[in-house]
C-alpha cells in the first residue's frame, strides 16, 4: 500500500496529461498524481486501458479527471448520464479518486448531479474530488457547504482568482481552509509556479498543492517538465 511522502509536511498533487509522464511522476516524491488526457484543453477523462496499465506500474494514487469535452461544465443529460458511466468504468479499472464538477446555466453547483455522483464513488471506496469548476460558482463559503453536503471530500480550487494569478484567491483559499477544513479538503492549484509555491502554501496554509509542471512539446501537446518540477520541489523542501 501507497504510504505517501510529504515533503515538508506538504502532500504534492501533480496534474499529468499522458502515460509516460505519469510513469515519469512516479519516480519523484509525489504523493497523487491527477490524471488526464488533453491537457491543451484543460483535461479530459484519460482511458480505461490507461488507468488499468499505471496501476500496475506505478504506486502513487491516481485520481482521474472525468469530463468528455472542453468548454463549460454544464452538461445536457446525455453526456451526464455518460460521465456516470465513465467514471464507473474508471473506478473499476483501478481509480483512486475521480475529479469531475457539474454546474447549472447561471454557474451555481448542481447538487443533485453532484450528489449522485459523489455517492457513486463513496460506494467504491474512492474519493469524490469537485474540480475547478467551483471557482466559476459566485459564493465560495456558500458553495463550500454546499459541496459538503454532497460528500464531496476534496476541492481543487485557486480561490476563485483568475488563472495564473492564484496569490491573489490565497487569502480566501486560507479562509474556508480555517472555516471547513474538518469537514472538506481544499487543494490550491491553478497557476501555481515555481516563483510563487512557497507563498501559495504559506498563505493558505492547505498543507497541500496541485501543480502541472508542464511545456509545449514538440508534438504540440503539453508534457512533464522535469527540471520544473525538480525546482519546484526544491521550493517545498526549502521552506
Amino acid at each position: 500500500m501507497y504510504n505517501g511522502i510529504m515533503i515538508n509536511g506538504t502532500l504534492i498533487e501533480i496534474c499529468i496529461g499522458n502515460i509516460q509522464d505519469a510513469i515519469k511522476a512516479a519516480s519523484y516524491p509525489i504523493d497523487r498524481i491527477e490524471l488526464n488526457s488533453a491537457l491543451e484543453l484543460g483535461g479530459l477523462s484519460p482511458s480505461l486501458e490507461t488507468i488499468r496499465s499505471l496501476k500496475e506500474m506505478i504506486e502513487v494514487p491516481l485520481c482521474c479527471m472525468c469530463r468528455p469535452r472542453g468548454g463549460d461544465f454544464c452538461y445536457s443529460e446525455v453526456e451526464y448520464q455518460t460521465m456516470l458511466k465513465d467514471a464507473e468504468g474508471m473506478l473499476k479499472a483501478g481509480a483512486d479518486g475521480i475529479v469531475f464538477g457539474f454546474l447549472n446555466a447561471d454557474r451555481t453547483i448542481n447538487l443533485k448531479r453532484t450528489g449522485m455522483m459523489s455517492d457513486l464513488i463513496h460506494s467504491y471506496h474512492k474519493e469524490a474530488v469537485f474540480h475547478k469548476a467551483f471557482d466559476e460558482t459566485d459564493d465560495p463559503d456558500r458553495s463550500v457547504k454546499e459541496l459538503i453536503s454532497c460528500g464531496i471530500d476534496r476541492i481543487l480550487t485557486s480561490g476563485k482568482a483568475v488563472y495564473p494569478d492564484i496569490l491573489k484567491g490565497c487569502e480566501i483559499l486560507h479562509d474556508l481552509h480555517e472555516k471547513y477544513h474538518d469537514r472538506i479538503s481544499l487543494l490550491p492549484g491553478g497557476g501555481v509556479r515555481i516563483e510563487n509555491i512557497q507563498d501559495v502554501l504559506r498563505i493558505s496554509e492547505c498543507g497541500q498543492v496541485h501543480m502541472t509542471s508542464k511545456r509545449q512539446a514538440e508534438g504540440g501537446f503539453l508534457e512533464l517538465d522535469e527540471v520544473q518540477l525538480k525546482e519546484m520541489l526544491k521550493r517545498i523542501e526549502t521552506m
